[in-house]
């Protein structure tokens, strides 16, 4: 298959309230009230956290025949640690995720050896995963004078 593009698009709207555009499906990002916002949708880090999870789920869904298990149900917990001075700028630590821990709820009845080998395959081969584990070359923005096109 090869190199896949994928794009998105973010719009900032009132306040800190973002719509957010793929593919024909948009998504409201919002911060919560304590943050400037109003509370309208997940913000960015809940939303890089449920995308982690629902790339998870998805591998596991695709590949779970392949290691021999019948998947009956999955769920991913997740907990993201970041200090928040770093986004407010109060001091001098990262804006982002110091960890992220990720807990499997796997409904299965296969053998815990098979479960691990599933369960390590899934950590190698979600693309979420291993965009935040490993440095992605982020590329300086381009900036565009003037109002961008009406959608």
């Amino acid at each position: 298959m090869g190199i896949l593009n994928v794009q998105a698009t973010a719009t900032l709207k009132e306040n800190v309230r973002v719509e957010v555009e793929a593919r024909g499906h948009r998504l409201i990002i919002d911060e919560p009230e304590a943050l400037g916002g109003t509370d309208q949708g997940m913000n960015p880090v809940e939303l890089l956290l449920s995308a982690l999870g629902a790339c998870q789920a998805i591998v596991a869904r695709t590949y779970a025949k392949k290691f021999g298990i019948d998947l009956k149900s999955f769920r991913v917990d997740l907990e993201g640690e970041l200090d928040i001075d770093g986004f407010l700028a109060k001091s001098d630590v990262r804006a982002g995720f110091r960890k992220i821990t990720p807990v499997f709820y796997l409904d299965t009845d296969a053998a815990e050896e098979k479960v691990q080998a599933f369960k390590e395959f899934l950590e190698a081969h979600c693309p979420v995963g291993d965009s935040i584990a490993n440095p992605v070359e982020l590329l300086p923005a381009k900036v565009v004078i003037g109002s961008p096109a009406a959608d």
